[in-house]
């Protein structure tokens, strides 16, 4: 009998923490990142500053310990610190190792001459969760926080009929949790500051 009830109360427990993990989007940096840092993370950001010119297959970086590759159908075009994919329409994958409890960034739609302009644009997670809106500028951000699985790729498409548009990105900016170890560092630190006291 115990062990039927234990075995009830772990299956019951799965199904709660599944069904209360969710995926939450944002429209504003400043509130993304205020939840971000209310996690226990901090903000780091890519700015895509190193990337100029034509790239054809993939792109790939490193930032505060999230190695990530961007891949396109469209190859890549890169100026003053954007990513945009090279062929109208086309739409760029982003994958993340390790996978990430947040990411964002400043996500927009661009013409020929890396101009922003007004456009559909759709972010979708690993998991399917999706956002979908209008972009008018390059300040516009998309951003998300997971509460279940981490997200371990995010697809953008940039469109707007009878328009040769091209999915651009400014800015990614991940939520980067200090490792145990790095966590257990600072905690010894504390304890040898105050015992020297």
């Amino acid at each position: 009998m115990k062990s039927s009830i234990l075995v009830s109360a772990l299956f019951c427990g799965a199904i709660t923490s599944s069904l209360s993990a969710a995926i939450v989007s944002y429209t504003d940096l400043g509130l993304w990142s205020e939840d971000v840092v209310a996690s226990g993370a901090s903000v780091a950001t890519e700015t895509f500053n190193n990337y100029h010119g034509f790239y054809a297959g993939s792109i790939t970086g490193s930032t505060g310990g999230i190695d990530w590759t961007a891949t396109s159908p469209g190859n890549f075009a890169c100026d003053e610190g954007l990513v945009t994919t090279n062929n109208s329409n086309s739409p760029i994958t982003f994958t993340f190792n390790p996978g990430v409890k947040s990411v964002g960034g400043n996500i927009f739609a661009t013409d020929w001459y890396f101009e922003a302009i007004t456009a559909r644009i759709k972010v979708t997670l690993t998991d399917g969760s999706a956002y979908v809106g209008y972009s008018k500028s390059a300040a516009d951000f998309i951003g998300f926080i997971s509460t279940g699985a981490s997200i371990a790729s995010m697809t953008l498409v940039a469109s707007k009929p009878n328009t040769d548009v091209y999915a651009t990105i400014d800015n990614m900016y991940f939520g980067v949790v200090p490792s145990p170890g790095a966590v257990a560092l600072i905690g010894l630190a504390g304890f040898v500051s105050r015992r020297r006291r």
